[in-house]
């Protein structure tokens, strides 16, 4: 008998559909005609054991203990889902042949190898299974992911990986939540300061970025436009560019802060003659916006329709599972694979029958078009986020369901219309000395931009778009005559808040924000803080446990999120160690990198971050009082969400605070 092990009930039906009639469903799995059975997890019914497992005296919290390090790791079942549990390990013994049929990521597949392992399977049985890699619940796409089984030796590394980051996340939250609420209650703060290796570098960069836009001083800044006019009195303006000479009166991003210099160009450049020095006109061309990934998608979700991240990772699981209309949604991937190019002219049929709104005033599209987008080389377990063979009815989805499914939808449409193209004019201009420029957009052809038409109410076209712009015909060394200078007074504006979208921005972006400069260049190409899986329960995590606030589309930080940050050591604030962390874990999926050379460091460093938190204490905490309802959902606190106890024990929480600050479920909390 094969047993398929799904991640979650909903993929188990999906491959049970396919498999020979009639069905016999039994309680948390369903065998086939074949006596082949499918069963399923429900999310993570394993987790690491609490401290007092390794030691009862973990019990109570006391500085003393830490870093508590386990020499042999545990894991111990969920109450919740103990039930579903005994039914694998049932079905497990029975089994001939095992199949890992968890999600296309390495949560997904460490969720099932770490069943499988505990359940103690050996030998034959463990060298023999099998991978299933599904990522369209659709029957055909279903039955071809069947035929295509792997083994699952050849994803030890990706399980590995995401192993490395359960430990990880345990050891690093779990001890540090400790240290610092111990350290607070010192100062008078009754709560519990949940500390984690992605959430508090997030949670610092909002902190900074409240800060910078508090202490923001506004300063004038000047720019000088010339007013250009050809000898058939053709108009143009075009832009100072001040010279080295000026460095002393600019600031560190290169605007004018003296008045009278902008003045004196200004005096300098009306009614006097000018001279085209350069001038670089060029046809270019703008090829098709890849397919969306999680985060991506999130990003221009946020920006078109204010949607959470979580909103639209909600989204997204009721557009795969419930409807089958999207492909696995919490794929990192930005590319499709090159034998899916078969099933494009039924997913486009499908598209264009549901959703026909999309292409109703633009060409057909061509499917003789290859992008970008098809890349073999960057496909490994999933691929990106795409519409299925399944014809979507639109009036039976909610309001979020039709726009997210559009914009996928809109996406994978562009992968099958030509390239937009433009010409673009640079012009350099001298006058009086001074030099000036200026450059223009004639569209072309507007190729796959014909299905993003602009809106009134739209801050985004998929791509982003220069604003257009008219030049008379000019050539290089003309004469021009310059009227009257104009100076424009400008004002320095703060640093804008984070939005939704900034922050999964600066998420996936996170080496902008890494203050050195050797771990920036390491991160360039293996960029990001948390994963596709986990960033949408990290921002709502800080919202749960009151660290952040929104106030309108911004998010902010809490008195009480200030405060944890301005407690911590920086490199437990900053996104450099995390996000070089998420670069090791990404080379230990990649096979370039060793379990053990990222867990050895980190305990390292974990013992100096313990001392040092011993060695102050948290100040910044004083006189603020904790959230009342910090907490609760995870086993923090009393029922009024604060911590008492004056001998280390956790208020009132049988299980302790750490069961809650470092539960290592990927996809809710890092």
């Amino acid at each position: 008998m094969i047993l398929y092990i799904a991640e979650k009930p909903s993929l188990g039906r999906a491959i049970a559909d396919v498999l020979p009639k009639p069905h016999k469903k039994g309680e948390g799995y369903i065998t086939a005609a074949n006596g082949d059975t499918v069963s399923w997890c429900i999310g993570h019914l394993l987790e690491q054991a609490e401290p007092d497992s390794y030691d009862p005296a973990f019990k109570s919290w006391s500085f003393d203990h830490l870093p508590i390090v386990p020499q042999q790791w545990k894991m111990t079942p969920k109450s919740k889902t103990r039930g579903q549990l005994s039914v694998l390990r049932k079905l497990v013994k029975q089994a001939s042949q095992l199949v890992n049929a968890g999600d296309p990521d390495r949560e997904g597949q460490l969720l099932v190898d770490e069943v499988i392992a505990y359940l103690g399977v050996k030998g034959d049985k463990l060298e023999q299974t099998q991978r299933l890699l599904v990522s369209d619940l659709n029957p055909q796409a279903v039955k071809r992911a069947l035929g295509q089984l792997r083994s699952n030796r050849e994803f030890i590394p990706l399980s590995t990986s995401a192993l490395a980051r359960s430990r990880a996340d345990w050891l690093y939250g779990m001890n540090m939540t400790r240290a610092y609420t111990l350290q607070g209650r010192k100062v008078g703060y009754q709560g519990v300061l949940s500390v984690g290796r992605v959430q508090t570098p997030l949670l610092g960069l909002v902190v900074r970025r409240d800060e910078a836009i508090e202490h923001f001083v506004s300063k004038p800044f000047y720019e000088v436009l010339a007013n250009l006019y050809t000898q058939e009195q053709a108009h143009f303006k075009a832009k100072w560019q001040p010279s080295e000479a000026c460095q002393p009166y600019m600031d560190e991003e290169g605007r004018v802060l003296s008045r009278r210099l902008a003045e004196n160009v200004v005096g300098r450049i009306t009614e006097q003659p000018a001279k085209v020095t350069d001038l670089q006109a060029k046809d270019k061309q703008q090829g098709q916006p890849l397919p969306y990934n999680l985060s991506s998608l999130q990003i221009d979700a946020a920006k078109r329709f204010g949607m959470s991240a979580k909103t639209v990772l909600d989204t997204c699981q009721s557009l795969y599972e419930k409807h089958k209309l999207i492909t696995y949604p919490r794929s990192d991937s930005r590319y499709l694979p090159k034998e899916q190019l078969a099933l494009a002219p039924s997913v486009i049929g499908a598209v264009l029958k549901g959703a026909g709104e999309l292409t109703a005033q633009c060409a057909a599209p061509d499917l003789k078009i290859v992008s970008k987008a098809w890349n073999d080389a960057k496909v490994d377990a999933h691929h990106a986020i795409v519409p299925t063979e399944k014809v979507a009815n639109l009036s039976a989805l909610t309001q979020a369901e039709k726009q997210i499914y559009l914009q996928l939808a809109r996406q994978y449409l562009a992968q099958f219309y030509p390239v937009y193209r433009y010409h673009e004019t640079q012009v350099e201009v001298e006058i009086a000395g001074g030099h000036f420029h200026t450059k223009a957009k004639q569209e072309i052809a507007l190729g796959w931009k014909q299905l993003f038409p602009k809106r009134s109410d739209d801050k985004t076209d998929g791509e982003g778009d220069e604003a257009l712009a008219q030049l008379p015909p000019l050539h290089k060394g003309q004469m021009l005559h310059s009227g009257q200078g104009e100076l424009i007074e400008k004002q320095t504006q703060p640093p804008k808040a984070f939005t939704d979208a900034t922050l999964l921005s600066a998420m996936t972006g996170i080496s902008r924000y890494v203050t050195n400069p050797e771990i920036r260049k390491i991160l360039k190409e293996t960029d990001g803080l948390g994963t596709e899986a986990t960033r949408a329960g990290i921002i709502e995590l800080l919202f749960k446990r009151g660290f952040l606030a929104r106030q309108g589309k911004s998010i902010v930080s809490t008195p009480v999120g200030r405060g944890l940050i301005n407690s911590l050591p920086e490199s437990a604030t900053t996104p450099d160690m995390t996000a070089l962390w998420e670069s090791h874990l990404d080379a230990i999926s990649r096979k370039e990198a060793k379990y053990l050379s990222f867990m050895a460091p980190l305990v390292e460093s974990l013992n100096g971050l313990i001392m040092q938190a011993g060695a102050q204490l948290p100040k910044a905490l004083q006189g603020v009082e904790a959230p009342k309802r910090s907490f609760k959902k995870r086993g923090y606190g009393n029922r009024r969400g604060t911590a008492t106890g004056a001998k280390g024990k956790a208020s009132g929480a049988k299980k302790t605070a750490a069961r809650a600050a470092s539960k290592t479920r990927a996809k809710t909390s890092a």
